[in-house]
């Protein structure tokens, strides 16, 4: 089996590899939509980011990833009561998949052999505690839209139908990806991605150079190429975890909580969700970047991932929602920072 390309290894996309950290430091932040054009490393990044992840306590056998014995759904069959470490879970949802092996159903096998009701768990069985990863998120059927919107609010699968009763916890960052020219996302799944996120062709001669040949390098002699990269890995997943212990202790100022507001508001953004995202995404990278607080550069990094994604459609304006965020933070906060910021 081929090792994923190493994350670090990617040539630019910085916002789409930000944005991917910062849901490994704070999962609540709620997951990342990468839309943009074919062959620019979106897949390639979720897969790189499963290898750098670090990894979880489990009970062995578990099959929603229980961290505790007591946590164990009491359909679960074959599970042993010791707790070991093993990788995120990064599950792929493809487009074709059918509602029973997204939530799981009943083990039809079992049923006509033992004449047994038994449950057979799903995809979100097994990203718990970890990432649902969906290529093509916008081609995404309907029903199965409807299904992830549930589970993604209540942070739990639940199974009412065949004789079977079944709940288990289901919590996921959820990270699409897609192409806008193959067709929109719904509203309502849109507005569950914390962070959205564009990604283009590389304009520049010297990069696309070294994409391809840090490719190339990497398909001739995987094994010495991820060799070369393990080290700027090891010292990203270490960053993560250095971020995630002082996360906690990151003060988020009233002048900060009053910017986001004003930003927000300047934005006519619907709900409050957009705030909430905004202001703990920005607590993660403060706690990234070895910061004691949220101030407003951590806002301003971070305002078109959180925001550009939740605004309504002006038929007046023809710029791209990114640049409605970025034309709508230089005059609510100035062009330039200042020394303070």
């Amino acid at each position: 089996m081929t090792q994923p390309y190493p994350f670090s290894a990617i040539v630019g996309q910085e916002d789409m590899r930000l944005a991917m950290v910062l849901t490994a430091i704070d999962p609540g932040i709620g997951g990342v939509l990468v839309f943009g054009d074919r062959g620019t490393g979106k897949s390639t990044a979720v897969r790189g980011l499963a290898a750098l992840l670090p990894p979880i306590d489990a009970v062995e056998g578990c099959p929603v990833n229980s961290a505790r014995i007591e946590d164990v759904p009491d359909w679960a069959e074959n599970v042993s009561n010791k707790v070991k470490r093993r990788p995120t879970p990064v599950v792929d949802l493809p487009l074709g998949a059918t509602e029973d092996r997204v939530l799981g159903a009943l083990d039809i096998e079992r049923a006509l052999a033992l004449g047994e009701k038994a449950f057979q768990p799903g995809l979100l069985a097994k990203a718990n505690r970890g990432y649902l990863y969906i290529d093509e998120v916008n081609l995404l059927e309907d029903h199965i839209v409807d299904l992830l919107l549930d589970v993604a609010q209540t942070g739990e699968n639940v199974i009412e139908r065949e004789g079977l009763s079944i709940r288990h916890a289901a919590r996921f960052v959820l990270v699409g990806s897609g192409n806008p020219e193959e067709g929109e996302l719904r509203p309502q799944l849109l507005d569950r991605f914390g962070l959205s996120v564009e990604v283009t062709t590389p304009r520049n001669i010297d990069d696309r150079v070294e994409v391809v040949r840090r490719r190339q390098a990497y398909e001739s002699d995987t094994t010495a190429f991820l060799k070369r990269w393990r080290a700027a890995d090891t010292r990203l997943r270490k960053k993560i975890l250095d971020a995630r212990a002082r996360l906690k202790s990151v003060e988020t100022p009233e002048s900060t909580l009053r910017d986001a507001a004003m930003l927000c508001l300047a934005l006519g953004s619907d709900g409050l969700r957009g705030e909430l995202v905004l202001l703990r995404a920005a607590r993660a990278l403060a706690a990234f970047e070895g910061a004691e607080a949220v101030e407003r550069p951590h806002l301003r990094r971070l305002a078109a991932p959180a925001l550009s994604h939740r605004l309504r459609r002006d038929p007046l304006d023809d710029a791209g929602s990114a640049t409605r965020v970025a034309r709508t933070v230089a005059e609510t906060f100035g062009t330039f920072q200042t020394a303070a910021e």
